[in-house]
């Protein structure tokens, strides 16, 4: 529990592990707050924003009440968050449902689309081990292409070899590059288990 000046706040870290969100939708809500309601700073725990807790949990609330979405159901940016796909391999996804399967919307409100959390869960789970990645296991893949293997956006894996997520693997090969600069090489086994581990 985070504390400012005697109140429980959440700062963006708070938020993102209570509630599943990802940094970059945190970041989106709050440049929006003139058109949303987000609430505002209630001050700084070291360089992070904080806010009220109960009341940031209110507007949250509020947020997924209107419109209404039942529970148990997850937008296209939740899944993305909970399974750590980027959204341009969800939007591949649904654009090959024709050919593998993905599970119809459960509920649309607008033009946002809606998916059964344990459903897509169970897809995924079943479409990733129907769909082993090509190449010998002792293949050395770099970061970029270890990020594709696992549907990662390229912004996000690119911080893995300073913040690693639990699980990631070692590299193979450590490249010097020049100026400081390295390139990482996996192996392709590695990240293969590495990307069972995270569906299981």
């Amino acid at each position: 529990m985070t504390m400012l000046d005697g109140r429980r706040v959440r700062t963006r870290t708070d938020l993102m592990a209570a509630y599943g969100l990802g940094r970059s939708t945190l970041e989106k809500w709050y440049r929006e707050r003139a058109e949303n309601g987000h609430p505002e700073p209630a001050g700084m725990v070291g360089a992070q924003h904080a806010w009220d807790a109960e009341e940031w949990d209110r507007w949250y609330a509020a947020r997924r009440s209107s419109p209404k979405v039942p529970p148990g159901l997850l937008s296209r940016e939740e899944l993305g968050t909970r399974h750590g796909l980027s959204r341009h391999r969800l939007k591949q996804l649904w654009a090959e449902r024709a050919t593998n399967g993905h599970p119809e919307p459960a509920h649309q409100s607008g033009k946002a689309l809606y998916w059964d959390a344990d459903e897509w869960a169970s897809w995924y789970a079943d479409l990733a081990e129907a769909e082993p990645e090509e190449g010998d296991p002792e293949d050395l893949v770099t970061l970029a292409e270890a990020g594709r293997m696992l549907g990662l956006a390229q912004t996000s894996v690119t911080v893995y070899p300073k913040r690693p997520p639990a699980g990631w693997p070692e590299p193979a090969k450590v490249e010097p590059l020049g100026g400081g600069r390295v390139r990482r090489y996996y192996r392709r086994a590695d990240i293969l288990a590495y990307a069972a581990r995270t569906r299981s």
